[in-house]
């Protein structure tokens, strides 16, 4: 029987089980054979990572596509945003990679019962920090931490809460469960989410000036 696992991968955390120098793995969290992830989560983000031992899913879950299931992000950052940050993100940012999709962003209070990081984000008492909900519906390199550097709000800590149906409640940093799929069709169709129209409404690349892209904090 296929098995599809959620995990709250810790800070510092490389998503494989291969080892690699002294590094921590996934290895030191699951010992289930023949078990990958679906996609990645990067060494200094934390939160959810899917991980299955059926190809199909793995696949479906990794790859890019207009069915791809929509990924929500907590993201505490510097400094605090304002309406022109914001509608940048929702509308799409121009990165070094080109144009990114529409985002739902939008800030919300530091979530209740979140974990203590270690190390921790640093303090500094004459700059402020704020936490957004980003929700994202495509999957490049360090996505998010380039968007917000984009509009002047470096990342700081970068918890990944939701894949698609399946997220984080109740699970403690390293600690995984068992998941069922949503629906028995699926992989064939994963969801009903359509591409944004709003991207249609920006000008043509040739007359756009965007922010430029910046590199990750």
């Amino acid at each position: 029987m296929s098995r599809l696992l959620a995990l709250n991968k810790p800070f510092q955390v490389l998503s494989q089980f291969s080892p690699s120098d002294d590094k921590s793995t996934l290895k030191d969290f699951i010992d289930i054979p023949r078990v990958v992830p679906a996609g990645r989560l990067d060494y200094d983000s934390e939160g959810l990572l899917l991980l299955t031992d059926h190809g199909p899913w793995q696949a479906r879950i990794s790859q890019p596509g207009p069915d791809k299931w929509a990924k929500v992000y907590w993201v505490q950052v510097e400094h605090e945003a304002d309406t022109a940050a914001l509608q940048s993100l929702q509308k799409g940012i121009l990165l070094n990679d080109g144009w990114t999709l529409p985002a739902n962003a939008e800030i919300m209070n530091e979530p209740v019962g979140l974990w203590p990081r270690f190390p921790p984000v640093r303090y500094r008492a004459h700059i402020s920090t704020q936490w957004l909900r980003i929700t994202l519906h495509e999957g490049r390199n360090r996505q998010v931490r380039r968007m917000t550097a984009a509009v002047g709000l470096p990342t700081l800590r970068l918890i990944r809460y939701a894949i698609g149906p399946f997220n984080l409640d109740g699970l403690a940093p390293g600690q995984w469960r068992d998941l069922q799929m949503p629906s028995a069709a699926w992989p064939e169709h994963p969801s009903s989410w359509q591409p944004p129209r709003i991207r249609d409404q920006r000008p043509p690349l040739s007359s756009r000036k965007g922010p430029r892209s910046s590199k990750n904090p």
